[in-house]
């Protein structure tokens, strides 16, 4: 029956009362985990990496670097190559390249042979990030999809705010090749529990997918991807030499407690998203930008005090955690499933930036102007948030989504 069918009878459709189903939706979270963890572990343990491998740690850094190159690279041509696979093969195989990648990572003592395999593992986690949203709005009655979005997602802060810290901690007992050994523990984990509880979903039909760059045009795309570009950047300048930026201000022994603290905070930030995302999605962005914004601000000026830079953490913490989320969330109700693949292209490819930008900021200008960049990024981000309130993000979320 149609809308107009529906309209002039007065009945309307009966209500979606499914539920979240939460182990496959938490599998799909496991597998976000990994692929931050396997991106971003490398800047927790970045000293000891780059002494046993024999290179600066500014050569380290790129190790994240070529990771994020090789995901927003390769995003969009390798949505188009496997657009007719199953979907539940392809991210098996994603998470596959994981575990091998973290296992060669381990054992090489070849700092061009790792490079090598970080830049396949990041190929893998660009075929993870064109799945999951997907996966979460397929598994969600309508008005529970941006809930089953920020479950999904929740594995990309978790990764950075728990895991990184945790592997920190791990590579100061054990040694960091132990660390990454771990990792591949969990991959392969991971895969049983993806085999069990994800459902299987075909792909599309040949001449069925519209072309990806058209969704550059449509109302709010290029606002959110603005956004997403210059966010992402601030924090992997940041984060990515966040050792060197405490060991710079007499912290570096403190590592671990401080990315803790950015985790607990960032754990915070993801509940009160997922609760709150499908009524407030602009106010959560807006407050997180100004968080970030100010947590950069107070590193600027106030670095040498401890208290200082914990109760930044605490506020960088609050406004990352739900940001994937959010931003996520906002790009495929401005672009659908297009716009999804622009983001994870624009997404990594501004957290390689990070990278590389931030170690040219370390041999230039030192440790202290990381802050000083995050600043200059953020204020124009909230700029944009506060203004583009029609289509990018709007007060109250498109009908339908």
């Amino acid at each position: 029956m149609s809308t107009t069918q529906t309209d002039l009878l007065g009945t309307s459709p009966p209500p979606d009362n499914r539920k979240l189903p939460l182990s496959p939706l938490l599998a799909l979270a496991t597998a976000a985990f990994m692929g931050i963890l396997t991106e971003a572990l490398p800047a927790g343990v970045l000293p000891e990496m780059a002494g046993d491998l024999s290179v600066s740690e500014s050569a380290m850094g790129q190790a994240l670097t070529i990771y994020a190159i090789a995901t927003g690279v390769s995003a969009i041509p390798l949505s188009v190559t496997t657009a007719r696979w199953r979907r539940k093969r392809l991210l098996m195989l994603s998470v596959t390249m994981f575990a091998v990648a973290n296992t060669v990572t381990a054992l090489s003592s070849s700092y061009p042979l790792t490079m090598v395999f970080r830049l396949l593992a990041g190929v893998a986690a660009a075929a993870v990030w064109a799945e999951l949203v997907g996966y979460a709005r397929r598994l969600a009655p309508p008005h529970l999809q941006g809930r089953a979005i920020a479950i999904t997602m929740a594995g990309v802060p978790l990764a950075l705010s728990l895991g990184i810290p945790a592997g920190t901690f791990l590579g100061g007992l054990f040694g960091w090749r132990l660390t990454f050994g771990l990792v591949t523990v969990v991959s392969v984990l991971l895969l049983g529990w993806i085999h069990l509880t994800v459902p299987d979903s075909p792909g599309q039909k040949p001449g069925a997918r519209e072309p990806i760059l058209k969704a550059l045009a449509l109302p709010g795309v290029a606002a959110v991807l603005f956004v997403v570009a210059a966010y992402v950047l601030a924090h992997n300048i940041l984060y990515t030499y966040i050792s060197t930026f405490l060991d710079e201000n007499g912290m570096g022994d403190s590592r671990d407690v401080v990315l803790l603290v950015f985790g607990i905070a960032s754990v915070v930030s993801i509940w009160i998203t997922g609760a709150m995302v499908d009524r407030r999605l602009r106010m959560l962005l807006i407050v997180s930008s100004a968080l970030f914004l100010v947590a950069a601000a107070l590193l600027a000026v106030l670095a040498s005090n401890v208290v200082v830079v914990y109760g930044a953490m605490v506020l960088w913490g609050l406004g990352w955690g739900g940001v994937t989320t959010l931003l996520q969330t906002a790009v495929t109700d401005a672009g659908g499933d297009r716009g999804q693949a622009l983001l994870v292209t624009t997404w990594n490819s501004f957290m390689a930036g990070g990278g590389a930008v931030g170690g040219l900021l370390l041999g230039s200008f030192g440790p202290d102007s990381f802050p000083w960049s995050v600043v200059l990024l953020m204020a124009p981000v909230l700029l944009v948030v506060l203004v583009a309130r029609r289509h990018a993000f709007p007060a109250k979320r498109p009908e339908g989504t």
